[in-house]
């Protein structure tokens, strides 16, 4: 059984289609990165998935059930991680952490749980004393509470610090350890890359890549170089027969390679016009596309 498994999935508000017939699935053991734009489909596919909406049509199943008619079933077995508020503001970390650990009754300590996410030091604190970072922290603790197959998470690393993101990262990587189908919605793609095993990008309502990260990074071979900012990206792209893009002093060439000897014969062509216009070349880079590049390229157009 897939641990999600999203059908034909349309939702719509009035003519407005937020989401226009996707289809993909996550896997347990997993960690499937739910990316896009704002305005491009994500939160509404990701909530009907939780069975916070319905579908306009399509069919969606977690751990076999429909979320919507049988969400009060399913969410004994699913964790969710709002990105905002769910907390009443006088309510104290150890405290809340401890009740849904009863609600849920699945054996997890409140107090290791606290510690996990690195909050054992502000455990007698309110929500309104927690910083924009803790606050994220103690909604990952909530959906640990359930000792999830599924987990839901969303911006799980906003406004944590860097030694915090770590922690979160460990975390992450330990529930698909598990066995556990994490689902995870981010608008920030370093840490997608850094965690997720497989990509669901949206844009516009549709799905435009459905893939490993690796395979994914793979598509497509990338020439990354620093030079001087007085280099005439036009002129290099009609030497090469490739665009050539720029930020300040770093630039990048991508292309489809059909064979191997393609990425060594655009490096030495690169160079060689470089030389040619006494240009100098540093930090040369030769891989897959980062997941930024990726994001670039299929949604153009459309902000984020």
């Amino acid at each position: 059984m897939t641990a999600v498994e999203v059908a034909n999935l349309s939702v719509h508000y009035g003519p407005l289609r937020a989401v226009d017939d996707v289809s993909f699935g996550a896997a347990f053991g997993e960690v499937t990165a739910v990316l896009g734009p704002n305005g491009a489909g994500k939160t509404s596919t990701i909530e009907t998935c939780e069975g916070f909406r319905r579908p306009t049509s399509g069919a969606v199943r977690v751990l076999g059930l429909d979320p919507w008619a049988q969400r009060t079933t399913l969410h004994r077995e699913v964790g969710v991680m709002l990105q905002d508020g769910g907390v009443y503001p006088s309510a104290r970390v150890g405290e809340t952490v401890a009740q849904y650990c009863r609600l849920y009754n699945r054996s997890v300590s409140p107090t290791e749980l606290v510690d996990r996410v690195g909050l054992g030091s502000r455990v007698t604190s309110t929500w309104r004393r927690l910083s924009g970072g803790e606050k994220q922290r103690l909604s990952l603790a909530l959906a640990l509470a359930a000792k999830p197959r599924v987990a839901f998470l969303d911006e799980p690393t906003s406004g944590v610090d860097v030694n915090g993101r770590d922690d979160v990262r460990g975390i992450i990587r330990d529930l698909a350890s598990d066995g556990c189908a994490v689902i995870l919605a981010t608008h920030e793609l370093d840490e997608a890359e850094r965690v997720a095993d497989r990509v669901v990008l949206f844009n516009r309502g549709k799905i435009v890549a459905d893939s490993t990260l690796a395979n994914l990074r793979s598509a497509r071979t990338t020439v990354r170089f620093r030079s001087s900012t007085t280099l005439d990206t036009a002129a290099l792209a009609r030497h090469i027969g490739l665009d050539v893009s720029a930020n300040d002093d770093e630039f990048m060439v991508s292309f489809t390679a059909t064979d191997s000897s393609m990425a060594s014969d655009l490096v030495s062509r690169i160079s060689v016009w470089l030389g040619s216009n006494a240009l100098p070349l540093h930090d040369l880079n030769v891989g897959g596309e980062r997941l930024e590049d990726i994001f670039r390229m299929l949604t153009k157009g459309q902000g984020s």
